[in-house]
């Protein structure tokens, strides 16, 4: 995932996987790589601090959870990489080229839907 270390990414795959919050214990037993406890302390601290987890304090200790869902963060990423493009029409030309029926489907489902309203910038049809 872009702005992701592989560590993060992991931490986050583990969060997006499960619907519970889970603390830094969990994580390390999810994992199933022997990573010290104060590493994925570290890993959690800095995935808050870039706004990609939630932490909730339950008796001593923090629980975790994402921010947004999987789909999210990736459309979200998507939308940088089209955003920093000279040519975003040429991107989803091309990539239009590359996507399934079953995906195509999606699109027309979803362009379909009523727009919802945004907190972001507006951006140019």
């Amino acid at each position: 995932m872009n702005g992701l270390g592989s560590l993060e990414a992991r931490v986050m795959d583990v969060l997006w996987d499960t619907t519970e919050a889970l603390t830094v214990r969990d994580l390390r037993e999810r994992l199933k790589d022997p990573f010290a406890y104060t590493t994925i302390l570290t890993v959690v601290g800095h995935l808050y601090d870039k706004g990609w987890v939630d932490r909730i304090m339950h008796r001593r200790a923090y629980l975790y959870r994402p921010r947004q869902s999987r789909a999210e963060a990736t459309a979200r990423a998507l939308r940088e990489i089209i955003d920093t493009s000279n040519d975003p029409e040429g991107v989803l030309l091309h990539f239009a080229k590359t996507v399934t029926e079953a995906e195509s489907e999606a699109f027309r489902r979803g362009l379909s839907k009523p727009p919802q309203r945004s907190n972001s910038r507006s951006r140019k049809s």
